[in-house]
């Protein structure tokens, strides 16, 4: 059975920094590229970033760029997303997700695996 378990959110003020983290379990997770989603309230979910398999390649979305970064240790099964200067707007539901191709992609379909997420707040 997978399960992908997020943990690591929270309160923040504007500028501050979070750094969630998702640990993987029942699959070969270094042949997987990751990713982390957000929805905010009354929003559809959106992608953030994404991995590939042997952390080499990332991609993120416009809106995240320079101040998120993804990163991965396949020895620990776990994915993180570093994030500096948060902003209000930043304030969502954060998920990871594998992918059942290796390379990083925004595409939600190619995502098989999905976790529960993590509320991140960002207060103004």
């Amino acid at each position: 059975q997978v399960q992908l378990v997020e943990s690591g959110g929270g309160l923040v003020q504007a500028g501050g920094s979070l750094r969630p983290s998702c640990a993987a379990s029942g699959l070969l997770f270094s042949t997987y590229a990751m990713g982390w989603f957000r929805q905010a309230p009354g929003k559809e979910r959106e992608f953030v970033a994404s991995i590939s398999w042997a952390g080499g390649t990332s991609n993120y979305a416009e809106s995240v760029k320079g101040r998120f970064t993804i990163s991965r240790d396949n020895a620990k099964n776990t994915v993180y997303l570093q994030m500096n200067s948060l902003k209000p707007e930043d304030t969502a539901v954060y998920y990871c997700a594998a992918s059942k191709y290796g390379a990083p992609t925004d595409t939600q379909e190619a995502f098989r695996y999905w976790g529960q997420g993590t509320q991140v707040t960002v207060s103004s």
